[in-house]
């Protein structure tokens, strides 16, 4: 009964985020209830109060790791955007074509997510998109391109997406050989909306928007800031190579050490203008709500997951379908539904090595279809959860407009994929 009314509870929830603009509930509140009800219920009908806080503080851990992930990177691009850095990136763009930008946009957001993650990437994007359209709808465009966009440029790289990070770090693939696999998969998951989405755009042009004024010693200080904020962003991934600790260290690093250099760079000026300039400042514009969306998502997810029923849904997906490349399709495609990672952890537990060994192609599908996956719906990824804080984009306007382009997309990557198999090996 409990498992029916946890099933309940997360489908009411999805339906009142789905319809945010009909209910008129933000739609933070609605994933904070949703996932502190599921969590209730769970704890009423399993009666082991230590298992379930167990199992709930060790979700927890991995729910703030992402969070202060977040926080730390929307803060530092929000510092960028303050000393006007952005600006310096937008003067070097001189086309005027919509189509011909978001073939630009594309191709950068595609290759800086293999570098940093999706979820960086997303943010420093849109970000920069906010300031080179003026009109709202053709920044929604753009956000959900950016969103395919990052999510087929993090399924190819160890890096660039936490399930393809936990495959790694689980041994279930290595870094050349997914990097050779699913380059291609992953380029034509991307470039087919792009180029529907261009055809779109045709013959448009961009309505310059107003250029910020500044001081020449302005212009150093977010010079100073667009490249430390940048380097810091790219040493995230590099942290975590070499030290071994969570990217979310490697970031409140960062974000300590621009703290210092703000303060530095601004020590002499009046108070209100280092206040304007600081951390601390750049804090109080977060979209905190988008933040605490996040978590209640998280959390309920969590509560599926500690409930067994992903690994049930899983179980049932081997059981019916009975195909690798079948079951790796209906996993991507759930991903879309519920996070990808406690998916592809549920699938890391259920085959073990012996079973699919290292650089086995289920893995190498699975780690494209539950990246890719996420795209169909808006908050079926963290590069989608940061574009919606960002630009504000509303869930049935994604879901009419970007999941058909992103599933178009998710079914060219898998064809491509099974035919580099049959013609290759």
């Amino acid at each position: 009964m409990a498992t029916f009314l946890i099933i309940g509870i997360f489908i009411l929830g999805y339906l009142l985020i789905a319809f945010e603009h009909i209910v008129k509930i933000n739609k933070a509140a609605t994933a904070l209830l949703t996932g502190a009800i599921c969590w209730t219920i769970f704890m009423i009908e399993s009666g082991t109060s230590h298992v379930v806080n167990e199992a709930l503080m060790h979700h927890i851990g991995e729910i703030a790791s992402i969070l202060f992930f977040l926080l730390g990177a929307m803060t530092i691009v929000e510092l960028i955007d303050s000393h006007n850095g952005f600006a310096i990136i937008t003067r070097q763009i001189n086309t005027t074509s919509k189509s011909r930008l978001l073939l630009i946009v594309t191709f950068i957001t595609f290759f800086l997510s293999a570098i940093l993650d999706n979820l960086t990437t997303t943010i420093v994007m849109t970000s920069l998109c906010t300031k080179l359209l003026s009109e709202k709808e053709d920044r929604l465009w753009f956000a959900g391109m950016i969103v395919i966009a990052a999510n087929a440029g993090g399924a190819w790289s160890p890096l660039g997406d936490v399930t393809t990070t936990m495959l790694w770090i689980g041994g279930q693939i290595t870094a050349v050989n997914i990097i050779k696999q699913l380059f291609l998969p992953s380029l034509i998951a991307s470039a087919i909306p792009m180029l529907i989405v261009m055809y779109r755009f045709r013959g448009k042009k961009i309505i310059a928007m107003p250029k910020a004024i500044s001081t020449d010693a302005d212009k150093k200080e977010g010079k100073i800031i667009l490249a430390t904020g940048l380097g810091f962003l790219v040493f995230v991934p590099l942290f975590k190579t070499v030290t071994h600790l969570p990217p979310f260290m490697g970031m409140l690093l960062a974000l300590g050490c621009m703290w210092i250099i703000t303060t530095v760079l601004h020590k002499k000026k009046e108070e209100t203008l280092m206040q304007r300039y600081s951390v601390a400042g750049a804090l109080q514009k977060i979209d905190t709500p988008s933040i605490l969306f996040f978590l209640g998502i998280l959390l309920a997810v969590a509560a599926l997951q500690s409930n067994g029923l992903l690994k049930e849904a899983a179980t049932h997906l081997n059981a019916f379908f009975k195909n690798d490349y079948l079951i790796g399709t209906a996993l991507g495609l759930l991903s879309a539904l519920v996070d990808n990672v406690p998916l592809v952890a549920a699938a890391q537990g259920m085959y073990d090595l012996s079973t699919y060994p290292t650089d086995h192609p289920f893995w190498e599908f699975l780690a494209l279809t539950t990246g890719t996956g996420g795209s169909a719906i808006i908050i079926g990824s963290a590069a989608g959860v940061a574009a919606m804080g960002i630009e504000a984009i509303n869930f049935v306007w994604y879901l009419k407009k970007i999941s058909w382009l992103a599933l178009v997309g998710f079914f060219a990557a898998i064809a491509v994929f099974l035919l580099e198999r049959a013609l290759l090996y």
